[in-house]
């Protein structure tokens, strides 16, 4: 068993390290096919006016639609009016520049008028200390304020190029201290303009030509760029001859080098052997080496490469150094199929799970005892009475005669006090029913109702005897006399002796009842013998109809 296992580590161990090699090697091939010096910022020369202008999407096309980031002209020098910005290209060029943030506009500037006349070289010493001291500020302060207004104040200023040969007025062998001197009031009078961000390119001619190009390097303050121009001619024969003669290619990337600042190739192409596609791989090869801020190529002929139709291999070397990469045909990469070794299958035992039966407790019936609620029989008072009618307050109120009884209060005799005892013959006292004084409310007086009739119990018909009457002067006892305002049977008073009758204590005065409320009271009968045993029973009712008792209607 172990052996197999080890050939499968083995196998796959192999697989991997294989594939890691495989991405490796895809990862990085696109860095080392891509083209060198891609990364630069690069141009051409085409036109100093418009047609420059127009013709840069076209050199990009043919270039395989490589960016074109740099555009260069030339200020014309044969007028200071022109060398002050006074022309009507710069527009066309600023508008080039401000379209993309990375792009970058290289400036010419002639420093002396009548560039090109071939003036001697004593008039140029004179020019010199003229600009030396100061006599032309005026045109290069107006330059500077001119690039501000167009919106491309970062230009790079390639000031009075190829200083150290002989072609041109603003040369600088005639008088080379009086030159450095007017090189820098000249970049310090641009400088202090508002606004600006000017780059100076200090660019000379490859090699010595009348004089070795840094005995007229201004110094380190007033330059920005240390550029050259290079073409395809002496001194030298070869391209190697180019690079280490002095103040050739090497000695111009040592200088710049010493002196911290960046290169660059404002000028290069072929001229003097014509179609050298050498000398093109070579000058290409050394700026991707070297990496300068930027390089442009004269393109026309006999320089270019491109609006020259007279060098087709070296344009064919340029084209092909500077055409982006282009994906080639994609070559699968061959898929081995790492072999699949089963895995034996080892069944698992099922080892069944024993199943534990559980118990069935019954739940235990409970039954609910049937309890039934039991009505709670309340007995109902067997009244034999009639019903008394509640008048409700729609009703009008009964008018009930009010008796006039003498003030203050009638005096009523107790149903308690026994009666006076009639020396008659043994007659059955009759039972004579208290007198009820109608009053007004009283708290448990009998009241006539007015829509229920009281019962009248009749009182055992008893002959009143016949009491003959006294002669009031021979009885001195005075006789009580009736209320006359409370009906009462007619029985005539006994002639008895009668003690002093004690003066009955008076009632209390019964609370006067609220306005518009009634006190109704019922008689109650419980036959003679049981009203002798409890009284005289009544049943009262007593309705409120007050301002207080909320149903009052009025």
């Amino acid at each position: 068993m172990p052996r197999p296992r080890r050939r499968l580590a083995s196998t796959c161990i192999g697989t991997v390290t294989a594939g890691l090699l495989a991405t490796g090697a895809a990862l990085a091939t696109p860095e080392n096919d891509r083209p060198e010096g891609s990364d630069i910022a690069m141009g051409a020369y085409l036109d100093y006016g418009p047609p420059g202008v127009a013709r840069i999407p076209h050199l990009s096309n043919w270039l395989g639609g490589r960016d074109i980031r740099v555009g260069h002209t030339y200020l014309p020098g044969d007028k200071w009016a022109g060398i002050a910005g006074g022309v009507s290209f710069l527009e066309d060029w600023a508008d080039w520049r401000r379209a993309e943030d990375d792009r970058m506009f290289v400036l010419n500037v002639p420093m002396q008028e009548r560039n090109e006349d071939r003036v001697s070289d004593r008039q140029v010493a004179r020019l010199i200390r003229a600009g030396a001291a100061g006599q032309y500020d005026q045109h290069f302060r107006r330059l500077a304020e001119r690039l501000v207004e167009l919106g491309v104040p970062d230009t790079v200023i390639v000031l009075g190029w190829e200083m150290n040969g002989v072609t041109y007025t603003h040369r600088c062998a005639p008088d080379p201290e009086g030159w450095k001197v007017y090189w820098k009031r000249i970049v310090t009078t641009m400088r202090a303009v508002p606004g600006q961000k000017f780059r100076f390119d200090f660019a000379p001619n490859r090699g010595t030509d009348a004089i070795g190009w840094t005995k007229c390097y201004p110094g380190d303050d007033v330059v920005d760029v240390i550029g050259m121009d290079s073409y395809d001619q002496g001194p030298g024969q070869t391209f190697d001859d180019q690079i280490t003669q002095p103040y050739g290619l090497q000695q111009q990337v040592d200088f710049a080098k010493a002196h911290g600042k960046p290169i660059s190739y404002p000028e290069w192409g072929l001229f003097r052997r014509g179609d050298n596609p050498e000398y093109v791989r070579r000058m290409l090869k050394w700026i991707a080496q070297h990496k300068p801020l930027y390089h442009t190529i004269t393109d026309y002929c006999p320089h270019g490469v491109w609006q020259c139709k007279d060098n087709p291999d070296s344009a064919k070397v340029f084209r092909d150094a500077l055409m982006p990469e282009r994906p080639g045909p994609v070559v699968p990469t061959p898929v081995v199929p790492t072999p699949v070794v089963p895995t034996p299958a080892v069944p698992t035992p099922v080892v069944p799970t024993p199943v534990v039966p559980t118990p069935q407790v019954p739940t235990p019936q409970v039954p609910t005892p049937q309890v039934p609620a039991p009505t709670p029989v309340v007995p109902t008072p067997q009244v034999p009475a009639p019903t008394p009618v509640v008048p409700t307050p729609a009703v009008p109120t009964p008018v009930v005669p009010t008796p006039q009884v003498p003030s203050p209060t009638p005096v009523v005799p107790s149903p308690q006090t026994p009666l006076p005892v009639s020396p008659s013959p043994l007659v059955p006292t009759p039972v004579t029913p208290v007198p009820v004084a109608p009053s007004p409310v009283t708290p448990s007086p009998v009241a006539p109702s007015p829509q229920v009739p009281v019962p009248v119990t009749p009182s055992p018909a008893v002959p009143t005897p016949e009491v003959p009457d006294t002669d009031p002067e021979t009885d001195p006892t005075p006789t009580p006399k009736p209320s006359p305002a409370v009906p009462t049977p007619q029985v005539p008073a006994p002639v008895t002796p009668k003690p002093e009758p004690t003066p009955p204590k008076p009632l209390p005065q019964p609370t006067p009842p609220p306005v518009n409320s009634k006190h109704w009271c019922v008689p109650l009968n419980f036959g003679e013998w049981l009203s002798k045993l409890v009284g005289t029973q009544s049943v009262c009712i007593k309705l409120d109809f007050g301002k207080n008792s909320g149903i009052w209607p009025f």
